[in-house]
């Protein structure tokens, strides 16, 4: 009897195909059924060969061999993968297969992870799609009762390979030829080296800051506070000191009449869906996770629970297909501290609106929403936990009602001048009882003006002053990048385009800037684990050697407008447009120029982090640098590879200041440093630690779960619930 293939991309997925199709028979990396057999990758399988694959002589990197050009860029199967591989292709080849289905990933990525295991098999079957949002049993049957045709997706297989043969052409001509030149290890590429600019950029722009002074004028008349407002340029901000001096000696002994009382009925629409960029930044700004952690747990949350839907994407709309699904979704999610939210929801019809369902702005995937599955929170780690309830309390959210309000501006005049007077009545608190009306908004202001409880008042009312006073303050330089902030500059990196064609800024606003959701995450790792980047708390500072290799680089690889041409030609590729074949001919002739560039380049390199100590391996000088998580010796031999830790930023806290302690040293002498001035050694802290957890008894643990189950408001202290959920495991 002939059966059906199905390709996973990564074993989680595999076997949740296996379990929905029936397949229990279990065989070398696969599972079948009667009519299915299911396999899987460990994501990609099988890469682009390296340079040496083509030549012996390029193992060893040497400026004159440059640029490597192969005619064709060759697959193999990649070295630690190599049994899955064989595993997969074993099934492929089976008389009694018929068809294969790719399973992988519904986006580009994921079907060059399926295409490239097929080609390098060297598979001539049928070839279907399996193109699902979600891995839960309900869209697997939906997705599986609908294959789509394999053949529909060979534009987006030709983009996938050209936007992968296009990176390795430039970016190991690229880095091969800064590395050779310069005698050190120096990397560069399309995506990491404009976001090296960009925070490049950002340390420029607070160094050549130069703080302006800046005053305002305050009335008191009572408990109301009113604010000076320039009543042509409506500013609050005066920035001529005998200006001020001038209006405040006017307003001397003066009683302020009311000109206007304006009340304005405003509402504001819950904030949209999250996709994978703004809840990274959300996770970051709440929490300090990194962007690669938070997509991490995303998976997690996606592949193991099945409680969310597919976390790479870049859309925050759902299409109109998933509406029907809306009711089954909330009352998934309507456990405690959501029912009271759900239970309002599921009162009465579901209305969907342009606010989050928008199919024109759905690509691949939509927005991330909770699936079908009910959730046991038990089940999730404290981690998990809170980006669940991000993702879960803005899904509610926008089913809710808008947050309504009357805005009331008052106008008075003191003397000739306009003073202002701001206060907000709610009058439905809408989506934000999801968020027990603490939802953080980042309202923009176009002035100063606070909002306040107004008394009642009325035009043509006159106010006794009892104080008018200056106010002074300074202009400040943005802030340096943190996580979140480099997202979102990596999303839309228009701002750092300046000069550039009209057309590429648009492009690269289309298609989602610099990197994709995906490989964001890894983008900035990269900048970190090559040292190009550094942390100094949460923000983050190019390094001495990011500067310096930005001097060095091509002009048009540190910016933007190189990654949109690319995107623009890669989508036209996609949509059967374009040449696959043309695009990788100009990639080819565009790193011979990048290379040229970098040989007759009259710049410098030069390490100004040398450090006393000498490499035990090759005898060179180590280099100090700062990592992302502490400082490291490593040694400036790009072919030794010496690493040596010399201190880490833990997540223990300073019982004093409650900052993050820097462990320092090896073995039993290992302490804990705090730049306030305390020490611990590890071994005291690790015994005091485990003293603690000894110390909470099974009645603490008892009464702490009936709080739980009693209180519809959730976690207050989710890592006090993990470790007591563990103790109750016990």
């Amino acid at each position: 009897m002939d059966k059906m293939l199905l390709l996973a991309e990564k074993p989680s997925v595999g076997r949740d195909l296996a379990r929905v199709l029936n397949c229990h028979k279990k065989g070398n990396g696969y599972l079948e059924g009667d009519k299915h057999i299911v396999t899987w990758a460990l994501g990609h399988l099988v890469t682009l060969a390296d340079p040496e694959a083509y030549d012996q002589k390029f193992n060893s990197w040497r400026l004159e061999d440059l640029p490597i050009l192969p005619p064709y860029l060759k697959l193999v199967v990649i070295k630690q993968s190599g049994r899955q591989f064989n595993a997969v292709t074993a099934q492929m080849k089976r008389k009694d297969v018929r068809e294969i289905v790719i399973a992988t990933d519904a986006g580009r990525e994921g079907e060059l992870v399926g295409r490239w295991i097929i080609e390098k098999a060297q598979i001539k079957k049928p070839i279907r799609r399996l193109w699902i949002s979600s891995v839960t049993d309900k869209a697997i049957k939906d997705g599986v009762n609908n294959l789509r045709n394999g053949k529909d997706y060979e534009n987006l297989y030709a983009s996938a390979v050209a936007r992968a043969e296009a990176d390795w052409l430039v970016g190991i001509n690229a880095t091969r030829a800064l590395t050779c030149k310069h005698n050190a290890q120096l990397s560069c590429g399309r995506v990491q080296t404009p976001t090296l600019a960009i925070i490049a950029k950002r340390g420029e722009e607070i160094q050549n800051f130069k703080p302006r002074s800046f005053y305002g004028i305050a009335a008191k008349a009572g408990k109301l506070n009113l604010t000076w407002q320039d009543s042509q340029t409506k500013d609050t901000r005066i920035f001529d000191r005998d200006r001020c001096a001038k209006i405040l000696a006017s307003l001397q002994n003066k009683n302020a009449i009311i000109s206007a009382v304006d009340k304005t009925y405003k509402k504001s629409l819950a904030p949209r869906l999250y996709d994978l960029t703004e809840l990274q930044r959300d996770a970051n700004k709440l929490f300090g996770y990194s962007a690669k952690e938070t997509l991490s747990i995303m998976q997690r949350l996606y592949e193991h629970h099945k409680v969310l839907t597919y976390p790479r994407t870049d859309s925050r709309f759902i299409t109109t297909d998933i509406v029907g699904t809306l009711k089954e979704r909330v009352d998934a999610c309507g456990v405690p501290p959501y029912a009271k939210s759900a239970a309002k929801i599921l009162r009465g019809p579901i209305k969907a609106n342009k606010s989050f369902v928008d199919n024109s702005k759905v690509t691949d995937h939509h927005a991330i929403i909770p699936t079908e599955q009910p959730v046991l929170l038990n089940n999730l780690s404290d981690t998990e936990r809170r980006i669940y309830d991000l993702a879960v309390k803005r899904f509610l959210a926008v089913l809710h009602p808008p947050f309504e309000y009357e805005q009331t501006t008052v106008r008075t005049n003191i003397g000739n001048e306009l003073f202002i007077a701001r206060g907000k009545v709610v009058i439905a608190q809408g989506w934000k009882e999801v968020y027990n009306n603490h939802f953080d908004e980042e309202e923009e202001t176009v002035d100063d003006i606070a909002e306040q409880v107004l008394p009642a008042l009325n035009k043509s009312d006159v106010l006794k002053i009892s104080s008018v006073s200056q106010t002074q303050g300074e202009t400040r330089p943005p802030d340096p990048f943190n996580e979140a902030t480099l997202l979102s500059a990596m999303e839309n990196p228009a701002k750092y385009m300046a000069g550039e064609n009209k057309d590429l800024i648009q492009v690269i606003g289309k298609t989602g800037g610099l990197g994709t959701v995906a490989t964001r995450a890894d983008i900035i790792e990269k900048l970190f684990n090559n040292f190009l980047i550094e942390k100094k708390g949460k923000s983050i500072f190019i390094t001495s050697k990011g500067r310096q290799l930005l001097d060095l680089v091509p002009g048009d690889l540190k910016t933007p407008a190189l990654t949109a041409e690319w995107e623009q030609k890669l989508e036209a590729i996609a949509r059967g447009k374009l040449n696959k074949n043309d695009f990788t001919g100009e990639m080819k002739r565009y790193a011979n120029i990048v290379v040229n560039n970098i040989k007759n380049s009259a710049g410098k390199f030069k390490h100004d982090n040398l450090s006393g100590e000498k490499c035990p391996n090759c005898g060179k000088r180590l280099l100090e640098v700062n990592g992302k998580k502490g400082k490291m010796l490593v040694c400036q031999d790009r072919e030794c590879g010496y690493r040596k830790g010399v201190s880490k930023i833990t997540n223990a806290r300073c019982p004093n200041c409650h900052k993050k302690l820097t462990l320092h040293g090896e073995g039993e002498g290992q302490i804990f440093i705090c730049p306030c001035g305390y020490r611990e050694k590890l071994t005291a802290f690790n015994a005091k630690r485990k003293n603690e957890k000894e110390n909470v008894s099974k009645r603490d643990v008892q009464k702490y779960l009936r709080q739980q189950k009693n209180s519809d408001e959730g976690l207050t202290n989710p890592a006090l619930a993990e470790a007591l959920a563990k103790l109750k495991k016990v």
